[in-house]
């Protein structure tokens, strides 16, 4: 039986000619990454089933980065952080990318792909349900909870059942106004938010083609508000330069086999797509901007592991450049890298950085930020009944702070536009 390229990557993994969907199998890990979050908890894990003294299978595979509560005065939070830094210390561990020192980066899931730890072919777990961002780079790569990750900490293996491949093609060249969290919405809105419950959300198509990796990382981060269990782009060369140019660790690129069997097929003309928001509160509430224009909005957020990379702040730059924002607006780059990459990408002469401040917006830290509400200080929190248009991947109530909030979800482009009217707004009418 010909295999999907999820089915395929997972039979390397178990060593297998062959498995099917349904079927439960041992696997081997290549990667395990944790953060602030999680990390205490399954090191606990780890701890109370394999021995206060044992040893992870691979140091060279655990990789840990604080990056949700970071920058806060609560103390419970920083516990957490302390706790990653006496295993760190007490494992030995290289991959640590500690809040405070050089070598911090930000969120997770784009340092994991700035580091060089997602290749393609490869099996990725993390304890963060955004960890199907790396199915970008053509591996198999989902969220796991702590109990799965302690397992892991001390074997290198697990246990999970394969699961069916759902295929998405977007058919032609994107039109300029779009970008892939356009695209990864109308799935959403589509398919619902448990349409591809425990299973492969495969992207492609000449439009999933021409996006460059930071967009490719945004279309597999929202499989999770899908339901599905992992998000998949087969390797092309745009892959292979990239993850070359980050890591020499050799890595062997697997691809679907003619004639694999999907649960599902869908097309999509991209020339007939527009910009798509997420209304609250759930990422399938879908609409064209068109049907919700002039909504007001109290607050336009771009950042996050979907909004928060050199992509997307070049579109939004695009937009805010030599103009003013009419609503309180934050700019929150996902990693260090992208905070350098503000002070040195430039359009018409003026640094990205220059143009965010020019325009009256504030730029924060690089950590998750407002994604997750976090503790009360976490900057950008919505309080109240605010309104705030966001470039995040979640919209549920409470999701950033304030249960009486309400969030709509869309890409730069539409956040931008949005930003410099104080009301949603199509980005056509600026670009």
């Amino acid at each position: 039986m010909a295999m999907t390229l999820t089915e395929n990557i997972l039979a390397r993994a178990a060593k297998r000619n062959e498995v099917v969907p349904g079927e439960n199998i041992w696997i081997d890990v290549d990667v395990l990454m944790t953060h602030d979050v999680c990390g205490p908890g399954t090191i606990g894990i780890f701890k109370d089933k394999f021995g206060e003294d044992a040893k992870v299978w691979d140091k060279e595979k655990v990789v840990i980065i604080p990056d949700h509560y970071i920058y806060t005065a609560d103390q419970k939070a920083h516990r957490n952080i302390d706790i990653l830094r006496e295993f760190v210390k007490e494992q030995d561990l290289p991959h640590y990318y500690d809040v405070g020192t050089d070598r911090y980066k930000g969120v997770c899931h784009i340092a994991l792909a700035e580091e060089g730890h997602t290749r393609p072919g490869e099996i990725l777990f993390g304890t963060d349900s955004h960890t199907c961002t790396a199915g970008a780079f053509g591996q198999f790569a989902t969220g796991i909870g702590n109990t799965d990750a302690g397992f892991i900490m001390g074997t290198g293996k697990l246990w999970v059942k394969v699961p069916p491949t759902m295929r998405f093609v977007f058919d032609g060249e994107l039109p300029p106004y779009l970008m892939a969290k356009d695209l990864i919405l109308r799935i959403i809105g589509d398919i619902g938010v448990g349409g591809a419950t425990y299973r492969a959300m495969e992207f492609a198509g000449d439009g999933v083609y021409s996006l460059n990796m930071e967009e490719r990382m945004t279309l597999c981060n929202m499989v999770i508000e899908g339901g599905g269990k992992n998000g998949v782009i087969e390797p092309d060369q745009v892959t292979l330069d990239f993850v070359k140019s980050k890591t020499d660790k050799p890595f062997e690129v697997i691809r679907a086999q003619e004639g694999a069997q999907y649960y599902m097929e869908k097309v999509y003309k991209s020339k007939d797509l527009e910009p798509v928001v997420a209304k609250p509160h759930s990422p399938d509430n879908k609409a064209n901007v068109s049907e919700v224009k002039g909504t007001n909005v109290d607050r336009a957020y771009i950042g996050s592991c979907t909004g928060g990379k050199i992509t997307d702040f070049i579109a939004a730059a695009k937009i805010l450049k030599g103009n003013q924002v009419k609503t309180q607006t934050f700019v929150m780059p996902a990693t260090t890298e992208v905070a350098r990459n503000l002070k040195i990408e430039k359009l018409d002469g003026k640094t990205l950085e220059q143009i965010f401040l020019d325009s009256g917006a504030t730029i924060g830290p690089s950590s998750c930020g407002a994604c997750l509400g976090g503790p009360l200080d976490t900057l950008g929190r919505l309080n109240g009944d605010e309104i705030c248009i966001s470039t995040t991947n979640r919209n549920f109530p409470g999701r950033m702070g304030s249960k009486s909030s309400a969030v709509y979800l869309a890409s730069p482009y539409t956040v931008a536009a949005s930003a410099l009217t104080g009301k949603i707004t199509d980005p056509r009418d600026f670009i």
